[in-house]
């Protein structure tokens, strides 16, 4: 896989291509119908195929205050468009001047002139350019005009209702896990290196890996039961927190996950935390010794989740 970081990047052995254009939150299952018919359409032409994102996520530019939380971090959504089989990844900075840029200005500068664009494939709804004033009517036009094709996929549904980053957002708000990795095609997680904390969970015999996030504005908030994968090693089963930690005084968002039954040493590894199932909302707690309390029956529910599981 290919990521070209911004347009300044786009060579000439990056063109000619065929395009897909969105935000890809997610990479989900409606996600990977437009990969799909990407690879088929590239494989028909004999050229490159290219997934075009932003970064920010345009909610985030515009009114970040009431962006939507991301279900994946940038450098994850990268390496699930890689794993969908998508040769090259253009990610483009949405910022003033993108922002203003006219929708035939758009296609003009980044496919024909920067890709050498041959197809687009886009969902049924996209809208593209300044004030999202592009549609698909006018993709049409300007492929006539400048030499590409259009290929449109309809709405993906599962159970009667469309996939979108949207519909998944609220599962999870649901903690409807099962539902979610239905509609993304995998187990929603977080992943990131472990980064030394404050440790105090070792001061009362539960240690945690921490995560810092970049996104304060997470899908998932509270205790949950997780999955943790780890890089060369067996997965673990563990409770993880997720949110500002009001006990002791927190700021940032902090993903911690104490790892049943594991005693390792995992500073700076890589890891995916895949959440099972919520164990309750994060809260407040009068004292440190009643959050250690708490935390021992967190432990407690989240082992017996896991062993209901295995019957």
């Amino acid at each position: 896989m290919i990521l070209i970081r911004d347009f300044y990047n786009v060579q000439e052995q990056h063109r000619p291509s065929v395009v897909s254009i969105g935000n890809f939150d997610g990479v989900h299952a409606g996600h990977v119908q437009l990969v799909t018919l990407l690879k088929k359409q590239a494989h028909a032409l004999g050229v490159k195929t290219t997934a075009m994102t932003f970064e920010p996520h345009p909610h985030e530019y515009f009114s970040p205050q009431n962006a939507p939380a991301r279900l994946l971090r940038w450098r994850d959504k990268i390496e699930k468009l890689a794993q969908a089989g998508v040769d090259q990844i253009f990610s483009l900075r949405f910022n003033q001047a993108l922002a203003q840029t006219s929708a035939e200005d758009f296609v003009k500068k980044y496919l024909v002139d920067g890709l050498g664009v041959r197809h687009v494939v886009i969902g049924d709804d996209f809208r593209f350019g300044r004030k999202r004033t592009g549609d698909v009517h006018l993709l049409r036009e300007l492929g006539e005009r400048w030499g590409f094709s259009i290929s449109t996929v309809d709405t993906y549904l599962i159970g009667s209702e469309r996939v979108s980053s949207t519909r998944i957002r609220e599962a999870l708000r649901q903690d409807d896990f099962d539902l979610a990795e239905e509609l993304l095609g995998y187990r929603y997680a977080i992943q990131g290196r472990v980064a030394h904390g404050d440790k105090r969970g070792r001061t009362i015999g539960f240690p945690t890996a921490n995560i810092v996030l970049r996104h304060d504005n997470v899908p998932v908030w509270g205790v949950y039961a997780v999955c943790v994968h780890l890089e060369g090693k067996e997965s673990q089963t563990g409770v993880a927190n997720i949110g500002i930690r009001p006990t002791v005084g927190g700021e940032r968002v902090l993903l911690e996950a104490h790892l049943f039954d594991f005693a390792e040493e995992i500073y700076g590894s890589r890891v995916r935390v895949e959440f099972m199932a919520k164990i309750r909302p994060e809260r407040r707690f009068e004292s440190f010794e009643a959050l250690k309390e708490q935390i021992a029956l967190d432990s407690t529910a989240a082992r017996r989740w896991f062993e209901d599981q295995r019957g």
